[in-house]
């Protein structure tokens, strides 16, 4: 059995899309289940749209989703080389052949030699292929043209350059989006022609947006490249999770996997050919999943640019553990990081109404200005001996429980659920602290009176 060879070929027009993303993650999962080799090349020959960083950054951006290659423009390989724009004289030489055995012809420029070479199209024969997604694809030569295999300028069109390649570096599986179906009779033409054995086939379902449509890259409402998720702080391993269910589901009901659990587990029974619906709700959660398994450090060197980033001022060590426990659980992304500590650490302390009731339930006015008096008494040196002066606030005003923390967390923190309290009640510090205590009780103090007066309304 032939060993299993697959490619991802992009063109560097840019950086790397999640659409294109699939498709190289899904040829290197198939070709590692199989112990095969996962090819990069490069389809440059559009010299009007590439770009100077799109070889580079789409690199990058493949290793740093953990996706290995084994032969490619950075690393070589015995079928190199692995730009088109270096292949020229084997396309030209191809198409050359084809023109002498008469399965091709001379289509000159008008009004000078200049000439490009068309395939001649046989008449009443079908081009049929098996799609290990689709089943059995059939097209009838009538209905494709006479097509340019290359151009005056010596440069060959996609179709005829892509069998070339895939023929000369002995692919063997070729995936790739359900556009290219249409792309494909043309291309067994040239297998045919050249009496070469065709790869085998799958393409993968399209990719649509939440309007069912097409996911396409001036849809401003998605983001859609693997460098703006990467920038925002996205972790590699969730992307690359997010990707693989794509067009592709599991046995069972598990949907979290990393790359070695999906090389394992990687059937192209399971893939599907219905739309798959990018949903960044799924990508968040996913993220999110991966978020909570990270330890601090790790938290750390993720969150820490964009702590940097935002001038914000990492007071110590501990301040940032201690930050990042407190925020941890409420992580996304990376870059999250800073909304959610303007949002604990914001001046303008905010209790709405909801909290307001949820605060009168409890007798809560001796409890906070004992609060008060102990924490103007005491240094805040740790959370433990918040957690102790807290206790012993309880203990002076016969509260324990829910009756202690609530009341507390309310008026310190302006919530009812939350991380440690003394951990933060301890980064809020003192003054911060002091003056959302007062403000609570001076807020408390005017409800009650509203309800007092008016007992058969709520606040809310």
């Amino acid at each position: 059995m032939k060993k299993v060879r697959t490619r991802y070929a992009p063109s560097p027009t840019g950086t790397l899309h999640i659409g294109n993303a699939r498709t190289a993650l899904f040829n290197y999962l198939f070709a590692k289940h199989h112990n095969g080799d996962f090819i990069i090349r490069i389809e440059d020959t559009d010299t009007e749209r590439n770009v100077d960083y799109g070889v580079s950054s789409q690199l990058n951006d493949l290793s740093w989703l953990g996706i290995k290659w084994d032969e490619g423009p950075d690393i070589g390989g015995p079928f190199g080389p692995y730009f088109q724009l270096k292949r020229l004289k084997t396309y030209q030489e191809y198409a050359h052949k084809l023109l002498e055995e008469g399965l091709a012809y001379k289509d000159y420029k008008e009004g000078s030699d200049d000439y490009a070479i068309r395939f001649k199209v046989p008449l009443n024969q079908e081009f049929i292929f098996d799609d290990v997604i689709r089943g059995k694809l059939k097209f009838l030569s009538e209905d494709v043209e006479d097509w340019i295999i290359l151009k005056d300028n010596g440069i060959p069109t996609y179709n005829f350059a892509v069998v070339i390649d895939d023929h000369f570096m002995e692919i063997t599986h070729v995936f790739r989006g359900e556009e290219h179906i249409t792309n494909t009779p043309k291309q067994v033409m040239i297998y045919e022609a050249f009496n070469w054995e065709l790869p085998t086939f799958g393409h993968m379902t399209l990719i649509v947006n939440e309007n069912r449509q097409k996911l396409s890259k001036r849809d401003v409402n998605t983001i859609q490249f693997i460098s703006q998720y990467k920038e925002l702080g996205y972790l590699p391993d969730a992307i690359v999770n997010f990707l693989s269910l794509l067009g592709w589901s599991p046995s069972d009901e598990e949907e979290i996997f990393n790359l070695e659990d999906l090389i394992k587990i990687f059937d192209t029974k399971r893939l599907s050919s219905s739309p798959s619906y990018f949903d960044p709700k799924k990508l968040r959660y996913v993220n999110e999943v991966y978020m909570k398994k990270l330890t601090i450090d790790q938290l750390k060197d993720l969150t820490l640019p964009f702590l940097k980033e935002d001038k914000i001022n990492i007071i110590s060590d501990d301040w940032l553990n201690n930050l990042l426990l407190i925020l941890k659980d409420r992580l996304t992304y990376g870059a999250e990081i800073t909304k959610y500590y303007h949002e604990f650490f914001d001046s303008n302390f905010k209790l709405d109404d909801n909290i307001l009731n949820e605060l009168l339930q409890f007798d809560y006015e001796l409890l906070l200005n004992e609060l008060l008096k102990k924490l103007n008494e005491n240094p805040f040196n740790d959370s433990k001996s918040i957690n102790d002066l807290i206790k012993e606030v309880g203990t002076l005003t016969n509260n324990k429980g829910k009756s202690l923390f609530m009341p507390i967390r309310i008026a310190t923190t302006g919530e009812t659920h939350g991380p440690s309290l003394p951990t933060s009640i301890l980064l809020l510090g003192k003054e911060t602290t002091l003056k959302r205590i007062n403000e609570t009780i001076k807020r408390a103090k005017g409800a009650k009176a509203w309800k007092k007066q008016y007992p058969f309304y709520h606040l809310v």
